[in-house]
């Protein structure tokens, strides 16, 4: 049992140092080349933030109502088993 776990274990190194290699050979990777894409891309991309976190505002009012609701309907349940009790 031990020689396959230090098998796969050799197996998943070399896996993994594949990558390392590959990447060795750009030696030098120029950001200024890499990211060149203009303002309307950049306000793209703050369109698509926004629109994700105004979306959030309705998510977290209707959890709130849930957990309000539940805890409402806990007390209720509650009250009613201790006017039974009696």
């Amino acid at each position: 049992m031990k020689r396959i776990t230090a098998l796969n274990t050799l197996f998943v190194l070399l896996a993994s140092l594949s990558t390392a290699f590959a990447s060795a050979a750009a030696s030098e990777v120029d950001t200024s080349l890499t990211y060149n894409s203009g303002i309307l891309v950049l306000a793209f991309a703050g369109f698509l933030a926004l629109v994700v976190v105004v979306q959030t505002v309705p998510a977290i009012i209707s959890l709130y109502g849930m957990i309000k609701g539940a805890a409402e309907a806990a007390k209720e349940k509650t009250a009613r088993a201790t006017v039974q009790g009696k």
